[in-house]
């Protein structure tokens, strides 16, 4: 019933014709052959002026200061830390009052009716509700924009309220200097004010694009990771091979490397299951909150690698008292700032070193009660505490 209902929409909303092309796409890759299909809508991108600046009309905020946000984006799921962080701003501002509405853009031809319960089940505090972002958006004071895909529809849609856009990453380095990464690009030149996660990307943004920008500070789940008393055993990964910007291919390398050196330590890997690496490597795949935090106490140190702007992962880390091994790259020492986050070159050995220096670090309980000393008080509330004032000084301007 459900791939009824995907085939059913894709067929009113694009046409039998792009139905075909999907199906021929699905064919080839079966075949081994090269094929990629686009994540965004070609009609939403030809729709796109994005040098156009249309007047920006904003609804009469009411007496009790009471705002309603609309969110386009992706359909979320439970594990992702991009959707994670959208949702903590959400629950910060529903905390406070205001209404915030989810609208998801799906190219796969599901429903809400399809999303919905996934969506709940994975975040089950979020109080809103939930749209399909083809059947348009009601009027509200802000709408935001969460990746670069529902950059489009947020831009097209003749719905009031000022665009803003959430930015995690800098996503056209997500893909190779073509189509894709211009088309990823140009949501930056659309004339919506950014919130972005860390203070490289809020310059990057305005420096290369002309975009107004504020950042926000990384937080860190305090209830869920903190310092215990497990016995240390070892080393863990973060390991993401569907994601090429956290470099899984050069991580393993590394753990190969430290492996030869260490071979009387545990690597635990996360993320993925990534199969068999040998005796010393335990493949937890994807894990809770709870048990991930389990892990980092067990470990000295973690590998944690982003080409791009960094993750989630090093102040989780911190906070349970594994020390961060991150390459060492410019973004990334901007948003962390954390003296207790190791960097290294990205090549095998030297980040293998890092690791080795690490796990043979003297008195290694004081460096853990250091590390995770050094996160306390990062809270998420502080992000949710500055996008509402950046709600507040634009929506007023």
């Amino acid at each position: 019933m459900r791939r009824l209902r995907q085939v059913t929409k894709i067929v009113r909303e694009q046409g039998a014709k792009q139905l075909g092309v999907r199906l021929l796409t699905a064919a080839t890759r079966r075949l081994g052959a090269e094929g990629e299909e686009l994540p965004v809508r070609l009609d939403d991108v030809r729709k796109a002026d994005v040098e156009a600046r249309k007047p920006v009309v904003i609804p009469p905020i009411p007496h009790d200061g009471r705002l309603v946000v609309n969110w386009v984006t992706t359909p979320p799921s439970k594990g992702s830390g991009g959707h994670t962080t959208m949702f903590r701003l959400i629950r910060h501002l529903e905390s406070l009052g205001h209404e915030c509405r989810l609208y998801l853009y799906d190219t796969f031809g599901n429903t809400v009716t399809d999303l919905e319960p996934g969506v709940r089940a994975a975040f089950p505090f979020f109080k809103g509700s939930i749209h399909d972002v083809t059947d348009g958006m009601a009027d509200a004071h802000a709408v935001f924009a969460t990746a670069w895909i529902t950059a489009y529809p947020a831009f097209n849609d003749p719905c009031a309220g000022k665009r803003f856009y959430l930015v995690q990453d800098y996503e056209p380095w997500f893909y190779p200097s073509g189509g894709l990464y211009a088309l990823a690009e140009n949501t930056y030149r659309m004339g919506m004010h950014g919130f972005t996660a860390g203070r490289f990307l809020a310059d990057k943004v305005r420096d290369e694009h002309g975009m107004p920008a504020d950042h926000f500070d990384f937080g860190c789940d305090a209830d869920r990771y903190r310092l215990g008393d497990e016995k240390r055993d070892g080393i863990v990964f973060y390991a993401r091979r569907k994601a090429p910007r956290r470099a899984f291919e050069l991580g393993v390398l590394a753990l190969e490397v430290f492996a030869e050196k260490h071979p009387d330590l545990k690597i635990h890997v996360y993320g993925e299951k990534i199969g068999d690496l040998g005796p010393q490597f335990l493949d937890h795949g994807l894990v809770t909150p709870d048990d991930l935090n389990a892990i980092y106490n067990r470990c000295f140190a973690g590998l944690s690698l982003s080409m791009t702007n960094v993750s989630l992962v090093p102040h989780e880390m911190l906070a349970a008292g594994c020390v961060p091994v991150v390459n060492d790259a410019h973004f990334n020492r901007v948003v962390l700032d954390n003296d207790h986050v190791r960097y290294a070159t990205p090549t095998p050995h030297s980040l293998a070193r890092a690791l080795s220096d690490v796990v043979t670090s003297p008195d290694f309980d004081a460096v853990a009660r250091a590390a995770a000393s050094s996160v306390e008080g990062r809270s998420w509330d502080a992000a949710g505490h500055e996008l509402e004032k950046v709600l507040r000084r634009e929506l007023a301007a």
